[in-house]
């Protein structure tokens, strides 16, 4: 079997189309190399991938799956949960019809013919995803690093967030969207973007407001940095993590000399609920500080996770207190922002926190360590060229793979989703069609020379729907850009929203799509943090921004005049005379769509925006903080005028 042939059994498409309509074929030597980082895997005879069995049919039986041609009947089944067996039969026909009372999860199926066997995963899974308890309601979104205020340590925390709620609260807002809250690295604090973490199974504890532990106490040094770092108009990282550590340390010392009351049993409930995953984070990091380099070079017993020489170290007189203390800032962390949470719904919003995830990790983060076999560390995601990035995208992230999520029964992909609904109403997926197919490029590679990837698209949205119904948590796919053929309406079919971005819904003539063409089950928003703000649209901003920077912006001056000629035109359509930014809430929140987001940027008639894709060190991206505190918003925000906008998403 030639290269391509076996890429193609694997399910790696050697060529494909690019968003310019331009036809591009995999080199040989690209293709080598995925085929090398993904893990060994043998293409199934007998059914090729994953069951789903979905909604009524788990209970009522009648979900029927078709075996190969290349099955030889009979072919005898086994499905199991963990040691027990749910069910068994033998095929003598070319397809199964699965018994009823199958409990939901993801279960094994094994099964055999003559010619040898298999084994895969089996899910039976709700309808679909939570719907949400609303008919429409609309958010604000928020950068959280960049919030100002006269308490806060020179980046927004998880107080700034409390009041953030309650603002929106006061708006009519159902409530807050923010970037990725994900775990960075706690020893490279200028890596700031928070789509490319260390795990998404933890938070970054830099949005834990210290002053708030009740074992610590401020000194008077700390105080007077304080101020130089709340002046600043970009986010000093580096700044806010050198006072922001130490002070969790002498926190975490005071909480082990003297915890408040019942506060240690709170701290010991959480570490027994988090399990050995937190156990694995917090050696990990422990290791990653005494070692100092990627983790493929480690001493073979830390290579791969390794639970006995976890407890060992956990033991040991020189890091026990250190283990001990990564545990407490992801406590800490996680209790500030489930107080947000609970404050949300105490306040009767219908959404509360509306969180990002990333689509991949660091390949020398946790979560490529722990997870080895689902992560490829040596392929990073990306996108295929297009308009908008002409040399193609390289993320530098290292994203699932499909042998490995099955082998896993899925589970990396629900504990991704788990720790991000576990405080949130709702989450984005970032660049959604990642549970279809993921662009990767091999390192070492440019970005226009990778390959698609196929992933078993159907169990991914089962297992979603089925974590989405267990934390009552709405879930939108980020679905902009190359959308694969029939995409959206199997992801909806699930249950999972679009996400619709007012720049981009035009016909092929640049117009805007009017208010009754947006999808339902859908949020809708003007712009991205990829993208202008509205000011800077309107200005031309961005466009002069990128050119200084070298980067083609896939748009003319020209482009632009007709972009917002065409504006105003759907907007007197809907009898909205006016072009200012309320103007568009205004025509947003007469859409179908069920979500709505407002970014504070829009609000505020910020400029610049947060980040600029294909840039580093060339713009100032993920640090740029609100040019007015907190405790000001209301004055520098035209509150009449934004809710008269919305009003028919507010609550009555």
């Amino acid at each position: 079997m030639d290269l391509y042939a076996k890429a193609q059994t694997l399910g790696i498409q050697t060529e494909y189309i690019d968003g310019s309509g331009h036809r591009r074929v995999t080199t040989p030597e690209a293709l080598t190399a995925i085929l090398a980082a993904l893990p060994p895997q043998t293409p199934r005879r007998i059914v090729a991938d994953p069951v789903v069995v979905r909604g009524g049919q788990g209970a009522r039986g009648g979900g029927q799956t078709q075996l190969a041609e290349a099955a030889q009947l009979p072919v005898q089944w086994k499905l199991t949960s963990g040691t027990m067996v749910l069910a068994q039969g033998e095929a003598h026909e070319r397809s199964i019809t699965w018994p009823s009372g199958l409990p939901e999860g993801v279960h094994r199926l094994q099964l055999k013919d003559a010619s040898g066997s298999e084994e895969l995963p089996f899910l039976v899974a709700p309808d679909g995803a939570f719907g949400g308890a609303f008919e429409r309601c609309w958010v604000i979104a928020v950068q959280l690093y960049g919030v100002r205020s006269a308490r806060n340590w020179g980046i927004g925390d998880f107080t700034d967030l409390q009041g953030l709620l309650e603002f929106a609260h006061r708006l009519g807002a159902d409530g807050i969207g923010l970037n990725p809250l994900h775990a960075l690295f706690d020893d490279r604090p200028g890596d700031c973007s928070p789509y490319s973490p260390n795990s998404r199974l933890f938070l970054n504890a830099l949005y834990i407001d210290v002053a708030k532990i009740p074992e610590f106490h401020v000194d008077a040094e700390t105080q007077a940095a304080l101020a130089q770092l709340r002046s600043r108009d970009m986010v000093d990282y580096v700044g806010a993590a050198a006072l922001k550590w130490p002070a969790l340390r002498a926190a975490f010392a005071a909480f082990k000399a003297n915890p408040g009351l019942g506060r240690w049993q709170e701290f010991e409930a959480y570490r027994k609920e988090q399990g050995v995953l937190l156990s694995r984070f917090a050696c990990f990091e422990v290791m990653r500080h005494k070692l100092n380099t990627p983790w493929w070079e480690w001493p073979d017993e830390w290579r791969q996770p390794n639970d006995a020489a976890c407890t060992k170290l956990r033991r040991a007189r020189d890091t026990a207190a250190e283990v001990e203390f990564v545990e407490f800032v992801q406590w800490t962390a996680d209790r500030q922002l489930g107080a947000c949470q609970a404050l949300a719904h105490k306040l009767g919003m219908r959404v509360g926190l509306y969180l990002d995830v990333a689509v991949g990790v660091q390949s020398d983060g946790f979560d490529a360590w722990n997870e080895q076999t689902a992560i490829s560390r040596h392929l990073g995601v990306g996108a295929p060229p297009d308009p908008l990035n002409t040399a193609g995208q390289d993320w530098g992230l290292a994203g699932f793979n499909a042998a490995g999520l099955e082998q896993r029964s899925f589970e990396p992909f629900r504990q991704m989703l788990r720790a991000s609904m576990h405080h949130a109403g709702a989450i984005r997926l970032d660049h959604a069609f990642g549970l279809k197919r993921l662009y990767l490029v091999p390192r070492g590679f440019g970005p226009a020379n990778g390959a698609y990837v196929l992933m078993p698209f159907e169990a991914l949205l089962a297992a979603t729907a089925q974590e989405s119904t267990a934390n009552r948590c709405v879930v939108i796919g980020e679905d902009l850009g190359t959308v694969p053929p029939g995409f959206r309406e199997q992801m909806n079919g699930w249950g999972i929203w679009s996400y619709l971005v007012m720049m981009f819904e035009t016909d092929d003539q640049g117009v805007f799509r009017n208010a009754d063409y947006y999808l339902p089950d859908a949020l809708v928003t003007f712009n991205t943090h990829d993208l202008s703000t509205y000011a800077g649209w309107r200005s031309f901003s961005d466009l002069k921004t990128k050119r200084a920077l070298g980067i083609d912006p896939g748009e003319t001056d020209q482009g632009r005049w007709d972009a917002l000629g065409h504006l105003d035109d759907v907007l007197r359509r809907h009898d909205i005379h006016h072009n200012d930014f309320y103007s568009v809430v205004s025509f947003m929140a007469r859409t179908r769509s069920r979500m709505m987001a407002v970014s504070m940027e829009d609000l505020l008639g910020i400029v610049e925006q947060p980040n600029i894709p294909g840039t580093v060190y060339e713009h100032p991206n993920w640090k740029r903080r609100l040019p007015v505190s907190i405790e000001h918003l209301a004055s520098a925000i035209d509150i009449d005028a934004l809710k008269r906008a919305t009003r028919e998403r507010s609550p009555a």
